[in-house]
């Protein structure tokens, strides 16, 4: 998985290529939150265009991590996850948690 980060605004985006699922690329993502919420981040828009199924490990991380930035006063959003996302999120009851977006300028500007 290749994780890359960039900052618009007061918003970090997170853009995930490849799978996000139990062992290294659990770890690497787990990481790089750490590593934000650490900083002081707590606004995340995650770019799923490219990551083409996620596991309940990592359903489980995202949630976690929705959970840890709502109580820090932000939010973690989705941006043009994959029909398998979407249909894995809705499975486990997930997907009403998180606002999806399909505009990248939406998904920023929603946290204003």
């Amino acid at each position: 998985m290749e994780i890359e980060v960039r900052t618009q605004g007061h918003v970090k985006v997170i853009k995930l290529r490849g799978k996000l699922s139990n062992g290294p690329p659990l770890d690497q993502l787990n990481a790089t939150f750490t590593d934000l919420f650490a900083a002081g981040d707590s606004r995340f828009v995650l770019d799923l265009a490219e990551m083409p199924m996620i596991d309940s490990s990592g359903i489980g991380l995202l949630v976690r991590y929705y959970t840890t930035a709502k109580q820090n006063g932000g939010a973690v959003k989705l941006l043009n996850p994959s029909k398998f996302t979407i249909q894995t999120l809705k499975l486990v009851r997930m997907l009403n948690l998180f606002e999806v977006f399909e505009d990248p300028q939406l998904a920023v500007a929603s946290f204003d």
